[in-house]
C-alpha cells in the first residue's frame, strides 16, 4: 500500500519513543511504501486535496533514520492510508486540516478518522462519561472557576486544548495564583479552561492505557517526577512497566464500542486511580514504551486492524 504521514518533521523525532515513527518502521517492515509531509504543505486545489512532500524510507540510526527523497506533489486521492498524525495545539490549523482530509473519504483511508477527531479532542470526548471521570469544569469566567475551586478546595488548572503537560497547575487550598493564572490564560487565549479535582492517586502514575480498534492492547505507567504534580514523558515523568487492571478493562469495554464506531483507531487514554482523565485520538503514543515492557508489537496491531478494513 501507499501510506502517507501528515506530521511534524520526521527528521527530528526521537527514534526510540516516536510512535510515528514506529508505525512507520512496520509498515515499510510489511512492503509499504512511505510517503511525508507537514500540515502546511496540505491544501485544497479545485476538488483534489494535494500535499508537497517526500516518498521515504526509515532505519533505526538515530541521527540517519529518515531518507527523503525530492519534494514532489502527490494527490492524496492516490493513497491507501493517510495518517493524520502531528501534534497538537488543537488550533484553527489543525481543525482546518481535518477539514481537507475529511474530503478524502471513499479515496483513501484516513485514520484517525478526521471527522470525529474534530469533534473529540482529548478533554470534550471523556464529557460522555461522567461517571468514569473526577468531577471537571470546562469554563471562562473566572467567578465560575472560582466557586468549582471552592466546591474541591484542591483542583488541577489546564488550557482545554494544551498537550504534553504544558501549562497544567495545581491549585491547592493554599493556593493564590488562580487569578493571575485566569488572567495570563485569557490574555492570549479566547478558549475556556477545564478545571478538575486534583486526584492524590496520580503520585502512584498516570496510567496510558492503548486501545487499537477500540480494545485494549495493554499500559505503562508515567511517574511524575520528584516535586512534580504533572506526569506526561515531555516535562520528565517516568515510564515504568504496569499491567491492566480490572477497572482500566472496565473503563475500555464502556469507551471502546464509540472509538471503534468512529475509526479511531489508534488511541490513548489517560487514567488516575480509577477515574479516566483523557481520550487522546489526536497523535497518542507510547507504543514504544510498551513494547519495550511487554514486548508487545502495538505497531503490528494498528497495521493488522488498518489491512483488515481495507
Amino acid at each position: 500500500m501507499k501510506i502517507a504521514f501528515q506530521m511534524d518533521p520526521i527528521q527530528s523525532v526521537d527514534i526510540n519513543a516516536d510512535s510515528s515513527f514506529r508505525l512507520a518502521e512496520e509498515a515499510q517492515a510489511r512492503g509499504h511504501t512511505l510517503f511525508f509531509y507537514s500540515p502546511d504543505k496540505l491544501a485544497y486545489d479545485e476538488g483534489r486535496i494535494l500535499a508537497r512532500g517526500h516518498w521515504f524510507t526509515v532505519q533505526r540510526v538515530q541521527g540517519d533514520h529518515a531518507s527523503l527523497g525530492t519534494e514532489v506533489e502527490v494527490d492524496l486521492a492516490e493513497m491507501d492510508v493517510v495518517w493524520l498524525r502531528q501534534d497538537p495545539p488543537f488550533d484553527m490549523h489543525y481543525i482546518t486540516s481535518t477539514h481537507l482530509l475529511d474530503r478524502l473519504k471513499g479515496k483513501a483511508l484516513v485514520v484517525n478518522d478526521p471527522f470525529w477527531v474534530r469533534n473529540y479532542p482529548e478533554k470534550l470526548l471523556v464529557l460522555d462519561f461522567p461517571d468514569l471521570t473526577p468531577p471537571t469544569m470546562i469554563a471562562r469566567d473566572l467567578s465560575t472557576i472560582k466557586a468549582f475551586k471552592a466546591r474541591y478546595g484542591d483542583v488541577i488548572l489546564k488550557p482545554l486544548y494544551g498537550n504534553g503537560g504544558a501549562g497544567v497547575f495545581r491549585l491547592d487550598a493554599n493556593d493564590r495564583n488562580l487569578t493571575s493564572l485566569h488572567e495570563l490564560f485569557t490574555g492570549f487565549s479566547r478558549e475556556p479552561l477545564i478545571v478538575q479535582k486534583f486526584l492524590p492517586d496520580v503520585s502512584a502514575g498516570d496510567k496510558r492505557v492503548i486501545l487499537v480498534d477500540g480494545e485494549p492492547v495493554g499500559a505503562i505507567n508515567r511517574v511524575p517526577a520528584e516535586g512534580e504534580t504533572r506526569s506526561n514523558m515531555h516535562v520528565g515523568g517516568r515510564p515504568e512497566k504496569i499491567g491492566l487492571s480490572d477497572r482500566d478493562r472496565e473503563i475500555c469495554a464502556r469507551i471502546g464500542p464509540l472509538l471503534r464506531e468512529k475509526g479511531q483507531v489508534f488511541v490513548g487514554i489517560d487514567v488516575i486511580g480509577d477515574y479516566l482523565t483523557e481520550i487522546n485520538v489526536t497523535s497518542p503514543t507510547g507504543i514504544q514504551e510498551l513494547e519495550r515492557f511487554d514486548g508487545t508489537n502495538v505497531a503490528e496491531k494498528i497495521w493488522q486492524a488498518i489491512e483488515a478494513k481495507l
